[in-house]
């Protein structure tokens, strides 16, 4: 297991690989004096050591649960910072073939901590220019190369349900709710959920969602096409870590790039034939390198009448 060390006062995060979403991101400097506190030095030491984001590897798997249960996994500025690099870890690992984003102890996200802006806005920095840094919650800006699986228990709301289409998938439990609960006090979507979401689900159903904040069952998700798996509760993460062995064991060229493919003609195409030409050329080097092995076991007797196996 991988627990990530607390991130320096300053710290740069070089561009990394050829995807075009990743983007050079400079944190600027948090203040490192230490405040009076009433806890015990026992105390304090568990503090120091509890990290907020907790990354497991799993052969070609990285698990990234945040980890602040005491808040429903709400995020601060720390927590933030540890998600991005987090994922940018996962994003430049060539081992690395699928992540499985969760929650620990019962909640994926409830959210940016309205405590932390309450109390200390004006330590809060936001960088304006979205291609030159993170957004509040941390990787929302960031597109991936490779799959990304939530597994969504308890409450996925706000900034929470914004980090969770982030995802390729999600996989939630029966008694999960998502929602835009930011709605009542007047705090925006500003970490891609209005980009993402109408996108998933359509304009209607995303400014049901948007407009009201009410809470979305599970179920109802699955019927809006949020979720792509309901499962009993306590298994979101195990259901998801089943899906991204299923999806690494296939040939990763190809799905690469079906999905580069997929995520281009949606955000970023210009016209349908824009879109076809991008697909045939950032698929035609997997015909051989993989199509035609495929060919092969398949001449040979494999997944003969549909099977995966």
């Amino acid at each position: 297991m991988l627990l990530l060390s607390r991130i320096p006062c300053t710290k740069t995060l070089e561009s990394i690989g050829r995807h075009p979403g990743l983007f050079k991101c400079v944190f600027g400097r948090k203040s490192c004096e230490s405040s009076v506190s009433a806890f015990s030095t026992s105390t304090q030491k568990r503090e120091a050591a509890k990290q907020n984001v907790v990354a497991e590897t799993h052969g070609s798997i990285m698990a990234i649960g945040i980890n602040r249960p005491e808040a429903r996994n709400a995020v601060n500025q720390e927590t933030a910072q540890q998600l991005l690099e987090t994922f940018t870890s996962f994003e430049k690992d060539p081992s690395l073939t699928a992540a499985v984003f969760h929650g620990i102890g019962g909640n994926f996200c409830s959210g940016y901590d309205l405590k932390e802006l309450a109390h200390q806005r004006t330590s809060i920095k936001l960088e304006q220019d979205v291609t030159k840094g993170p957004g509040p919650m941390g990787p929302s800006r960031m597109q991936f190369s490779k799959p990304v699986i939530a597994a969504v228990s308890g409450y996925a709301v706000a900034g929470g349900l914004e980090l969770s289409l982030l995802a390729d998938l999600r996989v939630m439990e029966q008694s999960a709710i998502i929602g835009v609960f930011c709605r009542r006090f007047g705090v925006p979507l500003i970490d891609g959920g209005t980009v993402r979401l109408p996108h998933l689900i359509g304009l209607s159903r995303a400014l049901d969602l948007i407009l009201t904040g009410r809470p979305v069952s599970a179920q109802e998700a699955l019927a809006f096409g949020i979720a792509n798996r309901v499962v009993p509760d306590g298994q979101a993460f195990q259901h998801a870590m089943e899906l991204a062995e299923q999806i690494s064991a296939f040939p990763q060229q190809c799905l690469r790039a079906d999905r580069l493919s997929a995520y281009h003609s949606t955000f970023d195409a210009s016209s349908f034939s824009e879109a076809m030409q991008f697909e045939f050329d950032h698929s035609k080097h997997v015909i051989l390198k993989e199509a035609v092995p495929g060919a092969n076991k398949f001449s040979s007797g494999t997944g003969r009448g549909g099977a995966f196996s």
